[in-house]
C-alpha cells in the first residue's frame, strides 16, 4: 500500500463546480479564471481548513476567512479525442478538445 503525503496546513475550497485542495505554496491547475500571470485572486468558497495538526475549521456551508492565491500562468490542458464511427456507412467524426486551465500557486491558507 502507498504512502500518502499529508500536510499539517491545508484547506478544501471550490471553484468551477468542482473541489480542489489547497496547500500553502504549491501550484494547482484549476478550471480557467479572469486574469493575467501575476495577478491575484481570491477563493471565497472555503468548505474545510486544517489550520495545525489536531485543528480543524469546518463550513456550515462555507468558512468566511478567503484563500489568497496568484496566477502562474494559463494554460490548456491534454488534448481529448472523440472519434465516432459507423461501419460500412461512411460515417467517420473526429472531433478533438483542449480544456482551458489555471495555475494557481496558493500564497495564505
Amino acid at each position: 500500500m502507498e504512502k500518502r503525503e499529508t500536510f499539517d496546513k491545508y484547506a478544501i475550497f471550490t471553484t468551477g463546480g468542482k473541489q480542489y485542495q489547497a496547500v500553502e505554496g504549491k501550484t494547482l491547475g484549476i478550471e480557467k479564471l479572469e486574469g493575467e500571470a501575476g495577478d491575484k485572486v481570491e477563493f471565497k468558497e472555503v468548505l474545510f481548513r486544517k489550520a495545525a495538526p489536531g485543528q480543524f475549521e469546518i463550513g456550515k456551508p462555507i468558512l468566511e476567512t478567503p484563500i489568497k492565491a496568484s496566477i502562474v500562468k494559463q494554460t490548456q490542458g491534454p488534448k481529448v479525442v472523440s472519434f465516432r464511427f459507423k461501419r460500412r456507412k461512411k460515417v467517420r467524426v473526429k472531433r478533438g478538445h483542449r480544456q482551458p486551465i489555471t495555475v494557481v500557486r496558493f500564497e495564505s491558507v
